[in-house]
């Protein structure tokens, strides 16, 4: 059912923009913040949003725009040496991927930034690249090309040969992997 007020829809997007935010800043407190941020500023401007378009991507967009403009005045990153921030982003699973888990999540860490956008957009939240091109307002092959090269260093970061997976559960980390031998939309 389609709801006539945008607002109205914004909460359904509240886990898709938490995992998001949370995914580039590594930081629960700081992605929650980023995502109030881009709630008020999307409410603030919903007199700019055009009905019938995509909500989702429009969101994306202004929180990926707010992270963006948030590192620019920071100029300087806290380094993660001990893995405290990454070691909280999600609960190790119980069973034996719990060491490929956090190799994942090490390799992932250590992609550009504009590579692990793409990843998480087109792997684990499960854009198209058309959709995510219009999130990042690049083209789309500039989002397919990020994502190949994200892939191939993840395999490379991990010791992957061309046909060897991670044996985890974890589905958005596999969709982020193994979409390298094929195109996830």
């Amino acid at each position: 059912m389609k709801r006539s007020d945008p607002r109205e829809e914004l909460v359904d997007h509240l886990p898709a923009l938490r995992a998001f935010a949370l995914s580039l800043t590594r930081n629960g407190a700081t992605a929650d913040d980023m995502v109030q941020d881009t709630l008020v500023k999307a409410w603030s401007n919903i007199d700019k949003f055009e009905p019938g378009t995509n909500l989702r991507a429009w969101l994306f967009t202004i929180l990926r725009n707010t992270f963006y403009t948030s590192r620019r005045k920071l100029k300087r990153e806290v380094a993660d040496v001990d893995g405290t921030y990454t070691a909280g982003l999600s609960v190790k699973p119980a069973h034996d991927g719990r060491l490929q888990l956090n190799d994942f999540r090490r390799a992932f860490a250590r992609l550009p930034d504009e590579q692990r956008e793409a990843l998480l957009l087109v792997g684990a939240l499960g854009f198209s690249y058309e959709e995510a091109a219009e999130t990042c307002n690049v083209a789309v092959g500039t989002i397919k090309s990020r994502a190949n090269r994200g892939r191939t260093q993840l395999a490379d970061l991990l010791g992957l040969k061309d046909n060897e997976t991670l044996d985890m559960t974890d589905g958005a980390t596999m969709a982020v992997i193994n979409a390298r031998h094929g195109s996830p939309r």
